[in-house]
């Protein structure tokens, strides 16, 4: 495990509590901390190249059946789209960086960064994602001397935890630490001043706020240790082998120990229940844990994900990993990350991709692999995001396209739709449906409404006299493999909610499209391409000022 150097010339106050030691560092040196002000920069940090609809591949995917056999597939769940991706920071003497660690909390993603390589060099990243059309880096922060491996964010404040070496620096007391930073509005306030402390470890691992405390994880020959969340001051610990990761639910804290497997604790971090499990855990790589509801999922490397009851102790069950379409070493087959989103599993499984299953009452349900690219080495969800940090590939913002819950109740009435991802309206049919599904293909003759969301994979055709209404989200094709919606002669597009086109929406002689309500908002990442006589009605936002 790699010691890390934190030399800071700063003005110092120390405040001493037993043999560990809190100290505010008030004037960073830029030579060690830098602020990135190119705003050019940030903006341009944001990539869409591959934005759009994302496939889910299942077992028959990978296996080269489903496509092949030109079988009727029925529509998929879960409608994702890539928002967008995060590039990895580069900048004089850190040039390779990875993706750490993620938190999301409100409008923002707090992102941590870290080096693999013999290097000592981090970084944090601040990401607006409050429009899902237009997501920004609003501050970047370079470690020169530091790997940040874990971060979060509570209340104006981001906290991170990472190593420093003790032997180089002249205000570390261990190893580990754990530091704590202004910020409001999406902007680091470093001029507030940096509070800093240490504990023994080898490197810090993990980190978890509470209302009123900080728990951090150190690695091998570490501890689990509680800081007042207002200074940092310790205030308890308890020694553990090998620690990776620590979660908090209630009352309830949940370590993770490389060395023996699962221990919770109550608050005083008296071991209450051990979990024993026999997984290897690696060397120094990224492991997590999780709660979800009573279980605890826990990333167990070549195993895939552990699901136990973290009330009895007892195994559930594992969560295997499914292969990637690609060839892929068996060495990159590795869970490093697990996260929950209400039903829904996230494993973040190296080379061999971001796997979705499903949490059923007594059962996960394999989904398959999100169409990313990239070793995914970290996961994290909230609200309808996920953040995937991916190797070079960056961070990658995913929207999971849920239906609003007031648009749940209005389209209850509706049938749910169970059809083919291959959509045919013919000419005298009059359907309607809700839900949120993925369709390959899309053709309407006929009179359709859709009341959810909703992705397609290839283009949108609405043929002569033709009706489709939507009313919720629509999204067609990815930007490096665009699609169109053709609207012919007599036909009508009706919209109501969020409609993005990967490609060129194509009014053709006598087509109509339709904008309801005043809150409808239309995403072209083409060109609006009017033939003949068309017609644009109602308010709409254009987010590209493509009409």
């Amino acid at each position: 495990m790699k010691k890390l150097p934190l030399s800071i010339i700063l003005f110092a106050l120390a405040l001493s509590s037993c043999s560990d030691e809190t100290t505010v560092f008030e004037n960073p040196d830029k030579s060690d901390i830098r602020m990135e002000t190119n705003e050019t920069l940030l903006e341009n940090s944001v990539l869409f190249d591959k934005a759009g609809v994302l496939d889910i591949y299942d077992e028959e995917n990978i296996a080269g059946k489903s496509y092949l056999s030109g079988k009727n597939d029925l529509a998929g769940d879960y409608p994702l789209t890539l928002v967008a991706q995060i590039d990895v920071p580069s900048f004089s003497g850190g040039a390779n960086l990875t993706a750490s660690h993620v938190d999301v909390s409100g409008s923002y993603a707090y992102v941590s960064y870290n080096t693999a390589d013999a290097g000592y060099v981090g970084g944090i990243d601040v990401i607006n994602v409050s429009d899902p059309t237009n997501p920004r880096v609003t501050a970047r922060l370079y470690y020169v001397n530091a790997d940040i491996n874990s971060i979060k964010y509570d209340n104006g404040y981001i906290y991170i935890a990472g190593g420093v070496d003790s032997e180089k620096s002249v205000t570390a007391t261990a190893n580990s630490f754990v530091a704590k930073l202004q910020t409001f509005n999406g902007r680091i306030n470093v001029d507030a001043g940096i509070v800093y402390a240490f504990q023994e470890g080898y490197n810090a691992t993990d980190i978890a706020v509470t209302s009123s405390e900080v728990l951090v994880t150190s690695g091998r020959e570490g501890f689990v240790s509680t800081y007042n969340k207002a200074d940092l001051t310790p205030k308890k610990q308890a020694p553990f082998m090998d620690l990776r990761s620590v979660a908090v639910q209630d009352n309830r804290i949940a370590v993770l120990d490389a060395s023996q497997g699962i221990s919770i604790l109550d608050s005083d971090l008296n071991t209450v229940r051990d979990i024993p499990i026999d997984s290897d855990f690696g060397n120094n790589t990224k492991r997590t844990l999780d709660f979800s509801g009573e279980n605890i999922v826990v990333a167990e490397g070549s195993k895939g994900a552990g699901v136990y009851n973290s009330n009895t102790g007892s195994f559930i069950q594992y969560v295997p990993i499914l292969l990637s379409p690609d060839n892929v070493d068996g060495a990159d087959v590795v869970t490093n990350a697990v996260a929950t989103n209400k039903e829904a599993l996230l494993m973040a499984n190296g080379g061999a991709g971001l796997c979705l299953s499903e949490e059923q009452q007594n059962s996960t349900d394999l989904v398959g692999i999100i169409q990313l690219e990239g070793s995914i080495n970290y996961v994290a969800s909230k609200d309808d995001y996920i953040f995937a940090a991916s190797g070079k590939e960056g961070l990658q913002i995913i929207k999971l396209n849920r239906p609003e819950e007031s648009l749940v109740a209005r389209c209850a009435d509706l049938s749910a739709y169970r059809g083919s991802s291959n959509l045919s309206v013919n000419t005298n049919q009059n359907l309607a449906y809700r839900g949120a599904k993925r369709f390959n293909n899309f053709n309407v003759s006929g009179t359709l409404l859709l009341c959810g969301s909703w992705t397609v994979r290839n283009g949108v055709n609405l043929n002569s006299d033709s009706l489709f209404e939507m009313n919720g989200t629509f999204v067609v094709g990815r930007n490096n493999n665009r699609k169109n919606i053709n609207v012919n002669g007599g036909a009508t597009l009706r919209v109501e909610g969020n409609l993005t086109i990967y490609g060129d929406l194509n009014l053709n002689d006598g087509a109509s499209i339709e904008f309801v309500g005043e809150n409808s908002v239309v995403n072209i990442f083409g060109t609006v391409n009017r033939n003949g006589s068309t017609s644009v009605k109602g308010s709409f936002r254009d987010i590209k000022n493509k009409f």
